[in-house]
């Protein structure tokens, strides 16, 4: 299997006199027990010794280490090497990845413990195909900023569209993506205070230099949700415009939501910048994509329960991430080609009662 190979690249730190266990070895059962959704240490190694002849006859894996040996490897593992193995896995077998990146960080909670603060993730997702580009670990969210614009240094962003949160709305970083032939697509808060008071100072008392496109009415879980995106046609007059590399758009979004009887529930105003000069529905829908990496941490807690998880090691944490981000993808893809549609977490089930189900996953992405 592909994956496994990979796996065997990544070095291995015991002496090598006394291994009994191939790292790669290791490694493949703690990911088989992630596609099926388990969550602990415990969990993993009774259903690796209940699994004992699939893990031989599919993966060539004669012996199941114990919960102790398992705890051991994964508190020395590289989890950053693991990471780029899986990372380059996704890249390497899926055709279509797409043009919009998104980058947002995410706390891993169980982490935080003794005034620790606990370890973040920063990942630049490609939203269109669901496939990591890069993470990087943190433990201080306003550390997100210099980390990411180390990231764009080795990520190859010519003809991407970036897209983040306004914690990363900095000339520096605008000037770093344009210098790599990229585009971005910024939330603006008051992070960046004149910028922000221009630009909504404009929006309040201009009526007729405004691009504008109104989404049709989306209904969800009895909601009902309007999105309306107005564009500044032209920038010319903004202060100190020069300062911000490659920037041609300015823009807002009005988010309305109301429930099923038409109460208003919320009305909100977003302001966004970008080097893209294009009509307010494809910043729209631009906006609109960010909501996926969103979407992706919400998965990794609901599904994968990862706020929960026990393990010890910032290592383990960091080389579980990247796991469950794989898994994610893996039954996403898998699904598609099945008639009948279930959930990520009833496929979870599935692989855990039927584990060739396992293999199948991998030989179909």
């Amino acid at each position: 299997m592909n994956l496994q190979k990979r796996l065997e690249n990544i070095e291995d730190f015991r002496n090598q006199s006394y291994i009994t266990y191939k790292l790669s070895d290791v490694l493949t059962i703690v990911m088989s027990g992630v596609i099926c959704g388990l969550d602990s240490l415990e969990d993993l190694v009774i259903f690796a010794k209940e699994r004992v002849s699939f893990f031989k006859d599919m993966f060539k894996i004669d012996k199941i280490p114990s919960k102790s040996t398992f705890s051991r490897i994964l508190s020395v593992i590289d989890g950053k090497a693991v990471a780029e193995i899986v990372i380059d896995c996704m890249k390497e077998n899926i055709s279509e990845l797409g043009n919009i990146i998104a980058v947002d960080g995410k706390a891993i909670r169980s982490t935080a413990k003794n005034k620790h603060p606990a370890l973040h993730i920063l990942t630049a997702y490609l939203t269109e195909s669901g496939v990591t580009l890069a993470q990087e670990k943190i433990h201080d969210k306003t550390n997100e900023i210099p980390v990411f614009q180390d990231m764009l240094e080795y990520l190859d962003i010519k003809n991407k569209v970036i897209t983040a949160d306004a914690m990363h709305c900095q000339k520096e970083t605008c000037d770093k993506i344009i210098k790599k032939k990229g585009d971005y697509v910024f939330a603006l808060k008051e992070n960046q205070k004149n910028l922000y008071n221009d630009i909504k100072l404009f929006f309040e008392n201009e009526t007729d230099a405004f691009d504008v496109y109104t989404s049709p009415v989306e209904s969800c879980h009895g909601r009902i949700e309007q999105r309306t995106c107005t564009r500044i046609k032209d920038i010319s007059w903004l202060h100190d415009i020069k300062l911000w590399s490659g920037i041609k758009s300015v823009f807002a979004i009005r988010r309305k939501v109301s429930d099923k009887f038409g109460k208003r529930i919320s009305d909100e105003t977003s302001f966004y910048i970008s080097s893209l000069d294009v009509e307010a529905e494809k910043l729209l829908k631009i906006t609109r994509e960010h909501w996926k990496i969103e979407s992706l941490h919400w998965m990794l807690d609901v599904v994968f329960n990862e706020d929960m998880s026990n393990f010890e090691s910032e290592k383990a944490h960091e080389c579980l991430n990247a796991f469950r981000k794989f898994a994610l993808l893996l039954h996403k893809n898998y699904l598609k080609k099945q008639s009948k549609k279930i959930s990520i977490k009833s496929s979870m089930l599935q692989c855990l009662i039927n584990t060739n189900r396992i293999y199948n996953m991998f030989s179909n992405l």
